[in-house]
């Protein structure tokens, strides 16, 4: 089960200064190698099929999370589809996922949410990618769930004190989304335009829509 943590805690270009030097393969990183190289020699997965998921993981995009935001901006039926089975709802909108489960969480006025993994990388790589540097730093890991607020700071993103902030642990079986709240003004753009406010990094929570 993922954690969820409640904290007083975006991700404008100004990132954490300085981003850890992870060029020491870390216990879980090292047995996920050697896993995957005696998975190879026993001839239970190839090195081809490696190859395609890691281009699949390439072929995946910020937008496609974005587009599910902004249907959910514009659609409310869509939205509670979403916000019931976001891995449903993408598959809905000709999104491939492969993801077990992927939980979508909408910010509101009172509430704003951050996502993390603490052990390792968990991230919706079918909506959104490959994750950033600074999402699998090891100072991330363990500074957003400590300190939220300071981190999301560094990131540009600060909060009154009467917001709360949560965050949310992903693990290997549940990825989360963001579900950002929709910008004042935008009443006339259209379901395209509103995507484009979208970055990857508002659906991890680090970002606000339309400030990057």
């Amino acid at each position: 089960m993922s954690h969820d943590h409640d904290h007083d805690h975006n991700d404008a270009h100004t990132h954490p200064t300085q981003e850890d030097n992870d060029l020491t393969l870390t216990p879980g990183e090292a047995k996920f190698i050697a896993l995957r190289e005696m998975l190879i020699e026993k001839g239970i997965i190839t090195g081809e099929e490696v190859r395609k998921r890691l281009e699949f993981n390439d072929s995946a995009t910020p937008h496609q999370g974005a587009r599910m935001v902004a249907r959910a901006w514009v659609d409310p039926e869509y939205k509670i589809r979403m916000l019931a089975d976001g891995k449903k709802a993408a598959i809905e909108l000709g999104i491939d996922v492969v993801e077990a489960e992927i939980m979508v969480i909408e910010n509101t006025v009172n509430i704003h949410n951050l996502v993390v993994c603490t052990l390792c990388s968990c991230y919706p790589r079918s909506l959104l990618g490959e994750p950033p540097a600074w999402y699998v730093s090891k100072a991330y890991r363990s500074r957003a769930v400590r300190e939220p607020r300071a981190v999301m700071q560094e990131f540009g993103l600060k909060f009154p004190r009467d917001v709360e902030v949560r965050v949310h642990d992903s693990n290997a079986d549940l990825r989360y989304l963001i579900l950002p709240m929709r910008p004042a003004g935008t009443q006339q753009l259209t379901e395209n335009e509103l995507a484009n406010l979208v970055s990857r990094d508002c659906l991890v929570g680090m970002a606000l829509p339309g400030t990057n």
